[in-house]
């Protein structure tokens, strides 16, 4: 893969994993409220899925280059921290707030 697929892949990685988690799991609690441990495990699964996208750019935002790459692999680093601190805290979330409320 090349560098700048990969920085557009690690770019758009975690975005998408957001929006699966959140559309996703908002679908299968509001149909069956009772299953907590699938937004666990699809809360893991989406901070593993940005974890993967830090990993594909962790060696590229360091190294010389264009810097047109080097900079969307910083911006991949970056957006991976946010998007996996989100989808931790509605992970968190799920735990603490039981879903059957109301």
């Amino acid at each position: 893969m090349s560098v700048r697929a990969r920085a557009w892949t690690a770019l758009l990685l975690p975005p998408f994993a957001w929006f699966l988690f959140e559309q996703g799991l908002s679908h299968v609690l509001h149909a069956h409220c009772g299953v907590v441990g699938v937004g666990l495990g699809w809360g893991v699964a989406s901070l593993a899925a940005c974890a993967l996208a830090a990993g594909l750019v962790w060696h590229l935002a360091r190294r010389e280059g264009a810097l047109a790459d080097i900079w969307l692999a910083r911006l991949a680093l970056a957006l991976s921290g946010i998007f996996s601190l989100a989808i931790a805290f509605q992970t968190l979330a799920i735990v603490m707030v039981p879903p059957c409320v109301g």
